[in-house]
């Protein structure tokens, strides 16, 4: 394939880092990175792939850098407004792997300088959906799922007739405490939380896998993404990790996607879709798997999982709020200030809260996030 320029939103976290593993092996120049304050990497990850821009959120991180990588070619941008300018500087792809809500006026920007987008930021979509899809559609860009979930559905619906589909299912590990009880997982430990079984992760995703408010994150996603009801998307624990999700048709045949757990292959696909090319991967052994189980999630336990879904359905900027809150409560927990169980307690008083009113701009978005996080820091004050 003709080689391209890519931009990396958060290069220097978990996805990030695996996107350089497979970007010059997948024909892209690596043309603009961008991360929060994370130097030190950020400047070997400069001194390797030599991009034109580079940008730092925190701004005295970014004055760091620049003495650092003064001998290099690479520009230093400063700030939020230096991470928005790298990602509207017309790479053909942005791969949008920021954590967070910050994560979407890079992807309208990055969509209106006409780039593709290869999406890990999940926010993106769960906070302002409508507004993101429409806007690609009415641009000729493309979006192209990165979670490994999405990737999967993604690759299981290429060469059928839309109009055939009955349902999408979303697998989920479980994460670290598939199978306790609720009061169990009120003395969960911030370390506890963040040893997921199967995957390497950023610490707030793996608290997230832990409450199970990813996968609920995810279904929200999922609907925006593939363009179904609510009604359409199942989730269902599938602690193994192989089966990365599948697809229901009205015939009652399902397709799924099978790997080991390992994200550069979702990458990969990203990059070089339609293509597919030799992967860094290790290939499935069936015969060692051995066993794939599925079971219902447990709702009851893991609440964040039905608050997603409920926020959902109320739609309008509730996802959004919910989304606030729900970054807002998982810093709190990582800090020690609450416990497990308090995140969900925390997330389903803004769904208590009236924020049905129609997504209509990202200021709109932000103001939501805002309002939703301040009455989480309200109960704290």
């Amino acid at each position: 394939m003709a080689e391209k320029r890519l931009c990396v939103l958060g290069s220097t976290g978990s996805i990030g880092t695996q996107c350089l593993d497979v970007a010059t092996r997948s024909g892209y120049t690596v043309y603009a990175l961008a991360a929060s304050r994370n130097i030190s990497l950020l400047e070997a990850q400069i001194r390797r792939f030599r991009p034109a821009l580079a940008a730092v959120a925190d701004e005295a991180a970014a004055a760091d850098l620049a003495v650092r990588v003064a001998d290099t070619p690479t520009r230093v941008l400063p700030g939020r407004q230096g991470v928005l300018q790298v990602a509207a500087a017309g790479c053909e792809v942005v791969l949008n792997a920021l954590v967070g809500v910050a994560g979407l006026e890079p992807t309208l920007l990055a969509l209106s300088a006409g780039s593709d987008i290869a999406l890990a930021n999940k926010e993106t979509l769960v906070t302002a959906g409508e507004l993101v899809m429409k806007t690609a559609a009415e641009l000729g860009r493309r979006i192209l799922p990165v979670d490994s979930e999405h990737s999967a559905i993604f690759q299981c619906l290429q060469g059928s007739r839309r109009e055939d589909l009955a349902s999408l299912v979303l697998t989920a590990s479980g994460g670290p405490f598939r199978g306790w009880s609720r009061d169990r997982l009120r003395g969960v430990t911030p370390a506890q939380a963040l040893a997921h079984p199967n995957w390497s992760m950023g610490r707030k995703i793996s608290i997230d896998s832990a409450t199970m408010m990813n996968k609920g994150l995810e279904v929200i996603e999922a609907v925006h993404l593939f363009g179904v009801t609510p009604e359409q998307v199942q989730v269902v624990v599938h602690p193994e990790s192989v089966v990365h999700s599948l697809v229901e048709w009205q015939d009652g045949a399902m397709i799924g996607q099978l790997s080991l757990p390992d994200m550069r292959l979702a990458i990969q696909y990203a990059l070089t879709y339609p293509a597919r090319q030799p992967s860094p991967v290790a290939p499935l052994k069936l015969p060692q798997v051995a066993r794939l189980t599925f079971e219902q999630p447990d709702r009851t336990a893991f609440g964040c999982l039905a608050a997603a879904e409920e926020a959902l359905r109320r739609g309008g900027l509730t996802p959004a709020a919910l989304n606030g809150a729900n970054e807002e409560a998982v810093a709190l927990f990582l800090e020690e200030k609450i416990h497990f169980l308090q995140i969900e307690e925390l997330v389903r008083r803004v769904l208590e809260s009236p924020f049905g009113e129609p997504v209509t701009s990202v200021e709109q978005v932000l103001q939501a996030d805002r309002a939703a996080r301040e009455l989480v820091r309200r109960q704290f004050s």
